[in-house]
């Protein structure tokens, strides 16, 4: 195994010649439990923790190792290492923590493409689809829709829902599989490609961890049942975890998400919503809300089916909650500087008492 096989490559290795960090291991974070890591290196794997002065210095979540990372280690001994720096990362997927209005959840680094998995039976939802679609464009991520559980509708059920998803989203990829009858797995192994890595995204109970299995060719992600009474998914995975199949594809596999809160998505919005934003080239008012305004060139094509109504909803939707979040992290971060500016002030005001 080389690093290369891990997805090393040169934008890593220029950065740490560059900085002349050559003294270090090199390793990438493929499991992450509260704050131990595990660290796959051409050494083996190890478990590790960061350093103090890691933890001193970071500002949020951001700033802590996330699987899919590029971590410059010291190993030890005892199969454990320290984690000194991160390497910058060429991608990143995250999202607003659930029931946190302005924090944000590292979902995975570092990755190519994502697999958005969602199955045709239950889980079908073009609105969350947009909603990964926009993770996904704002961190330059490649998406792939997957539809999983093909086996579970007819032909033309299938056909329907390809069709809803084109209406609404061009120019991704859609692959149907069925995990239970190999279905659309030669077509979804054909595209991954060696030292790429691949997140997989999806709610619970959808078949993300068995098709990981499926891929791997063993059992190594639990997998559990649809429930019942609930019709809710009951996902086994309970942290972020990266494999490495024999083809050479790198498969990071996620908890269920429940919740896909948007976090700061930049373009995202603008690449998912690509119709919606030509058109509005048009409108009358440079700021226009495209809500109630006269002369708005995206109300009338709404209104003329140019736009379909149901991406039109989601947008906006989707607008509100990306300014809302922006909003609430100017207010934290404006709270922050108060509240360090009168800590300040006050060791100002002990070292000029103390002299007295």
């Amino acid at each position: 195994m080389t690093l290369e096989d891990l997805g090393f490559n040169s934008f890593f290795e220029n950065y740490i010649i560059d900085n002349n960090l050559k003294d270090f291991d090199i390793g990438r974070v493929i499991a992450e439990h509260k704050e131990l890591y595990i660290i796959k290196t051409l050494k083996g794997d190890f478990e590790a923790e960061i350093t103090g002065n890691l933890r001193y210095t970071a500002k949020g979540r951001e700033d802590y190792p996330a699987v899919g990372d590029w971590v410059l280690i010291t190993i030890y001994d005892n199969n454990f290492a320290l984690i000194h720096k991160i390497l910058p990362r060429y991608s990143i997927i995250k999202r607003r923590t659930p029931g946190k209005l302005s924090d944000i959840q590292v979902i995975a680094t570092n990755i190519d493409y994502a697999f958005i998995v969602q199955s045709v039976d239950r889980d079908f939802n073009i609105n969350r689809l947009e909603r990964y679609l926009a993770i996904c464009n704002s961190a330059k991520i490649i998406p792939i829709i997957i539809l999983s559980k093909i086996d579970l509708i007819s032909e033309l059920e299938l056909e329907n829902i390809i069709n809803k998803i084109k209406s609404r989203i061009t120019d991704v990829p859609i692959i149907p599989i069925s995990n239970k009858t190999k279905d659309g797995l030669d077509k979804l192994k054909a595209i991954i490609k060696k030292g790429k890595t691949y997140c997989v995204l999806g709610s619970s109970g959808v078949g993300k961890s068995t098709l990981i299995n499926t891929l791997y060719g063993d059992q190594i992600m639990q997998t559990e049942t649809i429930s019942e009474s609930s019709k809710k998914g009951k996902h086994k995975t309970t942290h972020r975890e990266l494999v490495i199949l024999e083809s050479g594809g790198i498969l990071i596999d996620n908890p269920g998400m429940r919740e896909v809160g948007l976090a700061d998505i930049n373009d995202g919005l603008e690449l998912t919503f690509k119709n919606i934003f030509e058109i509005s080239e048009n409108c009358k008012f440079r700021d226009c809300s495209h809500t109630h305004e006269i002369g708005c060139a995206v109300i009338e094509a709404v209104n003329n089916g140019e736009i379909d109504k149901g991406a039109y909803e989601n947008y906006l939707k989707m607008l509100k909650e990306k300014e809302f979040f922006e909003s609430t992290v100017v207010e934290r971060r404006k709270k922050e500087k108060d509240l360090s500016k009168i800590v300040k002030n006050y060791k100002k005001f002990l070292k000029k008492n103390k002299r007295k």
